[in-house]
């Protein structure tokens, strides 16, 4: 298949990866002049049109992500029955190798990686994408260490059959799966965090914590057995980290971290630590008895002490006398020190007065860039704090803040302030374009109830919600039933032809494959006196003119030499979706 092209544009040059849904090549955009990663669908996940539907829709909104995190992905497409994406070209190896290249990775090095995936992870979420796959393949590590998520699109697209669509390439998933998708139930933000915190425990063990026989014996297991203690394995790690895991796969959702960014937290407040500590901090020495601990095992905090005992058996005991004195010093240096921090932290918490107090003002309703413009130009500074739902303030305005209004501080004071997630109860939450049966427990957890609902012509896929009787962001009352409208799958999805005048074929195939029109149509090359050579001067259907999905559209281009690959259906550029695709 190499050195085909895609869409008039995209050359594809080898085949760099594969995996159970898609084979990977690396490519090269001409219009853009740079390489790129082409991800193409295996066939037999292109005969089912709601999946397909499902994917380009997922992978177009993960497309408007833009985050260091995250693999970029520029393009969705079809050329005859080749589907595929464009993707981000990454230099470096997926998670899954890393692991398996080096067993256990050093648990500072796995919150570094799980830390960045988070953020990722949170900035979907915030737009209300869930990646519902969260697993090692998944995850590419580049050269410089940076970790990046990927496929987004074929995660949402895949989620419904992962364990029972019967292909056992995909089976691979049900080792990360949460306990509500293995049960088939309702899936949110939180399940993504449950497989974040399996492939921490991978990384930190070097394998899963369920393993089995069969996919469905190891999703029993996620939804019924504990998860394997991490210490039992790899003693030397923050007791903490240990907590992280547990928290982030407990069975109930509600039991687990209500969102990525407390997760992400609690990540930083161990890398504080060990910044602090140094890196023997949390390092288990050997269990040492003596009649004042009555042969206690230490914890492995107490281990930290040992370093300053190390020597001990080569000195001489101290005097008496040495003993007093150096007591008296330390008691002296105590009192020293816990003076100076306490009038330190009454200057921080302006307990002492002076010119240079401030009564801090109301920043609540106010975006962080107004906080921060305000704050400075009075002598504060602004810490952006946590993400909270509010009742009575706007996603992005500051719901609340610490100081509060009227308090008194001195110069150079920090206001934390915590933005507003939205108003979360007694507001009506988007249900279209979700399946009926995942809207209804949504909307449930609002507090709202699924009213009767009407099945109507769509070319959403079957199921899925195409409207909403009040619509999305109204108040409402608890309770309020709100009826939805019902696809039956059946209906042609209708797009606008673009307009072709001028364009050369390769840009008229681009933007034909952008609006999931076919450029399959006949073309035609005449003299024109009038038109450059090899620019399009008629086009068969109308710019602007709707039509349904998939409709080739002729074009005329003046004479001269055709460029390869502008999609005349030249036998020769025809792709077979079955070459390459060798196990």
């Amino acid at each position: 298949m190499s050195n085909k092209l895609l869409a008039g544009r995209y050359e594809l040059i080898e085949k760099i990866g594969e995996g159970g849904m898609a084979v990977v090549y690396k490519g090269k955009d001409r219009l853009l002049n740079r390489y790129v990663a082409i991800k193409i669908l295996r066939p037999e996940y292109t005969k089912d049109e709601q999946f397909i539907e499902s994917f380009k829709r997922e992978s177009q909104a993960s497309a408007r992500l833009s985050h260091p995190n995250i693999v970029g992905v520029y393009d969705v497409g079809k050329e005859g029955n080749i589907h595929f994406i464009v993707m981000e070209l990454i230099d470096g190896k997926v998670l899954s190798e890393v692991i398996k290249e080096k067993g256990r990775i050093e648990y500072k090095e796995a919150i570094s990686i799980i830390r960045q995936v988070a953020s990722a992870l949170s900035l979907a979420h915030k737009n209300q994408i869930i990646h519902r796959d969260i697993k090692p393949h998944n995850i590419l590590i580049t050269s410089t260490g940076v970790a990046k998520l990927a496929d987004f699109g074929i995660a949402k697209a895949v989620s419904a059959a992962t364990i029972v669509g019967g292909s056992s390439k995909i089976m691979g998933s049900v080792h990360y799966f949460s306990p509500e998708q293995a049960r088939g139930a309702y899936v949110d933000e939180r399940s993504d965090i449950y497989s974040l915190g399996v492939v921490l425990y991978e990384m930190l063990t070097g394998h899963v914590p369920f393993d089995g026989d069969n996919p469905v014996s190891i999703a029993l297991m996620h939804i019924n057995d504990p998860i394997p203690p991490l210490t039992k394995e790899v003693p030397a790690i923050p007791p903490q980290l240990e907590k992280i895991v547990n928290k982030a796969t407990e069975k109930y959702q509600s039991n687990r971290y209500k969102d990525v960014d407390e997760m992400i937290r609690d990540l930083d407040d161990i890398e504080f630590i060990t910044k602090v500590m140094g890196k023997d901090a949390f390092v288990v020495k050997p269990d040492v008895s003596d009649a004042s601990e009555g042969g206690r095992k230490r914890k492995p905090e107490e281990a930290v002490t040992d370093r300053h005992k190390e020597h001990k058996e080569h000195k001489e005991q101290p005097s008496s006398h040495g003993k007093n004195k150096m007591t008296m010093f330390i008691v002296i240096g105590a009192v020293i020190i816990a003076i100076v921090g306490i009038i330190g932290l009454g200057f921080m918490l302006g307990w002492f007065g002076g010119s240079d107090e401030i009564e801090v003002p109301s920043f609540v309703g106010k975006t962080l860039e107004q906080a921060q413009s305000e704050a400075e130009a009075i002598g504060l500074a602004i810490q952006e704090g946590d993400l909270v739902f509010s009742p009575d303030q706007e996603e992005g305005l500051i719901a609340s803040q610490n100081p509060v209004e009227g308090a008194k501080v001195t110069k150079g004071k920090v206001i934390t302030v915590n933005i507003s997630k939205g108003k979360k109860d007694g507001v009506v939450p988007k249900i279209e374009g979700m399946d009926y049966e995942e809207a209804k427990a949504y909307l449930e957890s609002f507090g709202f109830k699924m009213g009767p609902g009407v099945t109507v012509e769509s070319h959403l896929p079957k199921g899925v919600i195409v409207s909403q009787s009040i619509p999305y962001g109204t108040a409402a009352k608890s309770g309020t039933e709100i009826n939805v409208e019902i696809s039956d799958g059946k209906g042609k999805e209708m797009v606008k032809v673009p307009n072709l005048i001028g364009r050369t074929p390769d840009e008229a195939n681009s933007l034909l494959s952008a609006a999931g029109l076919s450029t399959s149509g006949n073309v035609v090359y005449e003299e024109v006196a009038d038109m450059a050579q090899n620019l399009i001067f008629w086009q068969g259907i109308a710019a602007d003119t709707e039509v349904e999905k998939g409709t080739a559209v002729d074009y005329k281009v003046s004479k001269g030499t055709k460029p390869e690959g502008s999609g005349s259906g030249d036998p020769d550029l025809d792709i077979d979706p079955e070459e390459g695709e060798e196990e």
